[in-house]
């Protein structure tokens, strides 16, 4: 187990990092690219053309928070190192929306889990969008290489009891399940990777790529809200951006101007289409900010008989495919399921009810336990995804319809996760819903699920997985940018981040946000250097 502060050492050594707060003059800089963002593609992009002698700007709105910021406190974390302190919706506030907003972005809160794009899901983009080079044995060396770097590995510790919850009930019932490989090198078992992991084990872009790209003489701007990209005829000539007060949310008034030959928008799948709307970035067939997707998340808790302390332990360590692709790629929505930690702050915003009622059912958090269904969208008619546009303020915000088909779905997943619970040995069941009791047994949860009804504000609903808007494809009436990122109509411009997905995946993201991004840098530059 190591301790080592890589961002510390790096700061101390002198690496070109500035806390835009701190500037008080209007500037100009330049370089070879300038990144936008800073997670799991802006983090990847940077460090692979810093090695390759390119100059490089990282520029990030969140702020820089490493070890010693990290103190296992969910008041403090979420408020500095989540979107909107943590209270990101969507337009019509149904949708919680779990984001990072901090260097290394969602990498840095995420909870570790590492999957590869599902096969069904990559053979689908070919087949539907073009995408002929992305099929699963043409990105295998890429998933491979990513793995090394960020040290992805199954979890061989024993599952904590929420986990091992998840486990026992797929076995009871003959469902498969598997073990979760995680991002992580020395792990202290902890519990915590959602509010910045206090020992630096997780192998995130914070200790490992932005690290990568300082050491090799990449200049990191955090505090630097990313306005507007300038067109000078067909091609960008430089970011507006704004620095941002210490207090991370008010704009002190200096203005950084960045030139590049090259740009890179890696600002997530809300971030990136309202930068390119903002810039008002060519987009003759309207295809910016379309197509966007979020694996809606529904929930059930249960009261187990023994404790299970589910905010300790490695978050999310068992997960099960039973039901991701049963009904193949594009009929029925499939669901992945996982377990998340139940922390207290985090359990008190979700956990339906208020006052003495929600009071007597926090009082049960050591015993409670917790099952959650991703949606796949995207793969069907009916799940169009949604949609994002401006604010009149400028700001991003997503419209995201739930049809019919994803309210079968979710209904669905409330029925296997329930059963799941109680095969388990729960003593009650409650879903995730206002109008939802605590069942005593499955057959009587089993009716009630059929007669809830399925609707906004009453199902609770959340993503921490954003996905699309600036979607891929090899027809550009069709797509925002091509199989590699680079944008139809603008020739310095690549998108390397999960907006590019033409629909979601069907597991967690970011190992393949950063597998695509290493394709698509290394392409990248190679064509700058030529």
């Amino acid at each position: 187990m190591s301790l080592t502060d890589r961002i510390a050492k790096g700061l101390e050594a002198g690496w070109k990092v500035t806390d835009a707060s701190t500037l008080t003059d209007n500037q100009t800089h330049e370089a070879d690219v300038v990144i936008i963002g800073t997670g799991a593609g802006g983090g990847t992009t940077a460090e692979i053309l810093a090695r390759a002698g390119l100059s490089v700007i990282l520029v990030e709105e969140g702020r820089l928070y490493y070890q010693k910021d990290f103190k296992m406190d969910e008041l403090t974390a979420y408020a500095s190192l989540y979107q909107e302190g943590m209270s990101r919706v969507t337009k019509d506030g149904a949708i919680a929306i779990l984001q990072g907003r901090c260097v290394g972005g969602s990498t840095t809160v995420n909870w570790t889990s590492s999957f590869r794009t599902p096969e069904p899901t990559l053979s689908y983009w070919a087949d539907n969008f073009g995408l002929e080079n992305l099929r699963p044995e043409a990105m295998k060396p890429w998933f491979d290489g990513r793995e090394e770097r960020h040290t992805v590995s199954p979890w061989l510790t024993d599952p904590n009891v929420n986990n091992d919850i998840l486990r026992q009930g797929c076995d009871k019932l003959g469902y498969s399940w598997n073990v979760i490989p995680r991002n992580v090198k020395g792990c202290w078992n902890l519990g915590y990777c959602g509010v910045g992991c206090p020992t630096n084990a997780k192998q995130g872009a914070l200790t490992t790529t932005i690290p990568g790209a300082l050491d090799n003489e990449a200049r990191l701007f955090h505090g630097l809200r990313a306005d507007k990209l300038v067109m000078k005829q067909d091609r960008i000539d430089h970011l507006v951006a704004s620095a941002m007060s210490a207090d991370t949310v008010t704009p002190s008034g200096v203005k950084v101007h960045l030139k590049a030959r090259h740009f890179v928008v890696a600002a997530s799948a809300i971030g990136s289409p309202g930068l390119l709307l903002r810039s008002d970035i060519p987009d003759p067939h309207h295809r910016i900010g379309k197509r966007s997707f979020i694996h809606p998340v529904n929930a059930t808790v249960a009261r187990m008989p023994e404790k299970v302390d589910p905010f300790y332990g490695a978050p999310q360590s068992i997960y099960s495919d039973e039901f991701n692709f049963r009904e193949g790629v594009d009929g029925p929505a499939g669901y992945k399921l996982e377990v998340p930690p139940l922390h207290p702050a985090m359990s008190s915003g979700v956990v339906p009810g208020h006052g003495e009622e929600q009071r007597d059912n926090l009082k049960q958090l050591p015993w409670m336990q917790s099952v959650i269904a991703l949606l796949r969208d995207g793969f069907h008619p009916d799940s169009p995804g949604g949609t994002v546009s401006l604010r009149d303020d400028g700001s991003p915000v997503l419209d995201y319809p739930v049809t019919d088909y994803l309210w079968d779905g979710l209904r669905r997943a409330f029925h296997t996760m329930a059963e799941i619970q109680f095969a388990a040995g729960a003593e009650q069941v409650r879903l995730m819903h206002l109008d939802s009791p605590w069942f005593n047994s499955w057959s009587e949860a089993r009716a009630a699920i059929d007669e809830l009804p399925m609707e906004l504000h009453r199902v609770r609903l959340f993503t921490a997985h954003q996905m699309g808007g600036c979607g891929m494809g090899e027809n550009p009436q069709q797509s925002v940018v091509n199989g590699f990122g680079e944008h139809h109509h603008v020739s310095n411009l690549s998108i390397h981040d999960a907006s590019i997905f033409p629909t979601s995946i069907g597991a967690n993201p970011q190992l393949s946000v950063y597998a695509l991004a290493a394709r698509n840098s290394t392409r990248l530059a190679g064509k700058l250097k030529g």
